[in-house]
C-alpha cells in the first residue's frame, strides 16, 4: 500500500537550487563596471602625473604609472607657491558661502512655498528666468556694484553675490511643498510664531534638503573659476582654481602641469569628504523633490 505525496512535502524533497543569475545581468554588472572605470580613470590619471617627476608626464608615452613615482611636484609646489594660503581662502569663501546660501534658499522656498502673499507667482517666475541668463551678461554691473562697496580683493566680493541661489530655492521650495500644512497650523495654534514654526517644526523636516543643498552648493562654490578671478587680484587671495591657472605659465616650474596635477589631488579630497558626509541625505533629499 503507498501513500501519496502532497505537493508541499514532495516541494520539500527536493534540493534546493541557487537561481543562476541570468545572462543579461552579466551584460549589465559589465557595463557598469566599465562605466565606473572610465568616470574613475581621469582621476587615477591626476594621481599618475603627480607622482611622476621631472617632464615625464609630457612625455609622448603612454604608461599606467611612472616606473620611478616621486613627490619633487608637491615638495616644489609647496616650496614655492602659498598653496596653504589658497586653500584656506576657498575653505573660508566655500564654508561661509554655501551657510549663508543654505540659509537663504531654506527661508526663501519656506516662503515661496507656505505664504500666500500677492504677485508670489510672479516673483517664483521670475526667479526662474534668472537661470536662463549667462554669468557673462552680469558679470561688469556685480563687478561695479562689488568696487562701488570696495570690496574688490576680499573673501566678501565672492561670497556677496553668490548668496542667492535660484536652483537652491528651487529645490527648498519643491520640498516644502512636501510639508503637511497641518504641522504649521498645529504650531501656531499652540501660539508660536513664524519664526519659532519654521525653526522648530519645519527644519527638523529638512534634513535630507540641507544635505542637497551642502553638496551641491559646496561644489559650486569650491570649483568656481570665473567670478574669483574677476574680483580677487593678489596671488595670496587667490582661490585654488584661479591660482592653479596661474601655474601653467609660471617659469619657476620645469613642468608645470605636475605642479597643476600635484595641487589638483589635494583639493579634490574636500569634495569627497562632503559628498560622502551628506551622501545619504542627497539622495533622500533628490527623491524627495522629484529632481532626476
Amino acid at each position: 500500500m503507498t501513500t501519496a505525496t502532497t505537493p508541499r512535502q514532495t516541494s520539500r524533497s527536493r534540493p534546493f537550487r541557487a537561481r543562476r543569475p541570468r545572462p543579461g545581468r552579466w551584460v549589465l554588472v559589465a557595463g557598469l563596471a566599465l562605466l565606473a572605470a572610465v568616470m574613475v580613470f581621469p582621476l587615477y590619471w591626476m594621481v599618475v602625473s603627480a607622482l611622476t617627476p621631472g617632464g615625464q608626464s609630457q612625455s609622448g608615452s603612454f604608461y599606467l604609472f611612472p616606473a620611478h613615482p616621486s613627490f619633487d611636484n608637491y615638495t616644489q609646489v609647496f616650496s614655492t607657491q602659498p598653496v596653504w594660503r589658497w586653500l584656506g581662502n576657498s575653505a573660508l569663501i566655500t564654508s561661509v558661502g554655501t551657510a549663508l546660501s543654505v540659509v537663504v534658499s531654506l527661508m526663501a522656498g519656506y516662503a515661496l512655498a507656505k505664504f500666500r502673499f500677492l504677485g508670489r507667482g510672479l516673483l517664483y517666475s521670475a526667479f526662474l528666468v534668472t537661470i536662463m541668463i549667462p554669468i557673462q551678461v552680469t558679470i561688469v554691473p556685480s563687478f561695479l556694484v562689488v568696487a562701488k562697496l570696495g570690496l574688490v580683493d576680499s573673501p566678501w566680493a565672492v561670497v556677496l553675490p553668490t548668496l542667492f541661489d535660484v536652483v537652491g530655492i528651487f529645490i527648498a521650495r519643491q520640498f516644502m511643498l512636501g510639508v503637511p500644512d497641518a504641522l504649521l497650523e498645529a504650531a501656531r495654534l499652540d501660539g508660536a510664531g513664524e519664526f519659532v514654526t519654521f525653526f522648530r517644526v519645519v527644519l527638523p523636516t529638512c534634513g535630507p534638503l540641507v544635505g542637497v543643498l551642502v553638496i551641491l552648493g559646496f561644489m559650486t562654490r569650491w570649483n568656481d573659476f570665473l567670478w574669483p578671478l574677476v574680483v580677487l587680484q593678489g596671488n595670496e587671495n587667490l582661490t585654488v582654481p584661479v591660482a592653479l591657472s596661474t601655474l601653467t605659465n609660471n617659469p619657476a616650474f620645469s613642468s608645470p602641469w605636475g605642479a597643476v596635477m600635484a595641487i589638483a589631488t589635494i583639493t579634490v579630497l574636500p569634495l569627497l569628504v562632503v559628498f560622502l558626509a551628506f551622501q545619504r541625505q542627497f539622495v533622500q533629499g533628490i527623491a524627495s523633490t522629484g529632481i532626476k
